[in-house]
């Protein structure tokens, strides 16, 4: 076979091979065009989508100003009642006297520490300026009052804080209530119902103690 014979076979392998390869880009751009793009448009779109639902799931504020206050007033109405409670020993001749004195140190002490954490967790300051609302119906004792208590010992101790802690124990309770009503975090709504019952009962208590004395 000739040089040129040679060549004649080979020209019609060469327009395959350059058919082949045009239609193979052509292939290619469609695709980057087409369904390429589609898939990053929808990558965008789902990222979007997840942004968005993240916004929605995103945790809201799990109190109120109900719960604030209840905690802010709380405090110092069980430190009172702390100190109260404290002065029963030495003091205090009544054995039920001594034994809800007891009681209160050992339920409101925990109480202080959780309401404080509350508030530590929230931004809030422990104190809200001169505790609006504290000498109206709250059962805050004055500073003459403990002074009075302080100097009492026997029956007539276990009388005056029977009258005081009953007094104190209301004010308590209607807070509570309140929280009850009004507030939004759990744990705070759980512990007005706890403070509800468990001085409630107290109060009772301590009204049949003086009925005796």
């Amino acid at each position: 076979m000739t040089a040129f014979t040679r060549a004649l076979h080979r020209k019609p392998a060469r327009r395959i091979t350059a058919v082949g390869v045009v239609a193979a880009g052509a292939l290619l751009l469609s695709a980057c065009s087409g369904g390429g793009m589609d898939g990053m448009s929808g990558m965008d779109h789902g990222s979007s989508t997840a942004a968005a639902d993240a916004d929605k799931t995103a945790p809201a504020s799990d109190f109120n100003d109900t719960d604030v206050k209840f905690a802010q007033m709380m405090i110092p109405h069980h430190e009172q009642a702390l100190e109260m409670a404290k002065l029963a020993d030495g003091r205090a001749s009544d054995s039920e006297i001594k034994g809800i004195a007891a009681k209160i140190e050992k339920a409101q002490d925990p109480e202080i520490t959780t309401m404080k954490g509350w508030l530590q967790s929230w931004g809030k300051p422990e104190a809200m300026g001169d505790m609006p609302g504290m000498d109206m119906g709250d059962g805050m004792m004055s500073d003459k009052d403990m002074k009075e208590l302080k100097a009492m010992k026997g029956t007539e101790f276990d009388k005056m804080f029977a009258q005081m802690m009953i007094e104190h124990h209301n004010g308590a309770i209607t807070m509570a209530k309140d929280e009850q009503k009004n507030g939004k975090k759990a744990d705070a709504v759980k512990m007005a119902q706890d403070i509800v019952r468990g001085q409630s009962a107290e109060v009772k208590q301590l009204q049949s103690i003086l009925d005796r004395l």
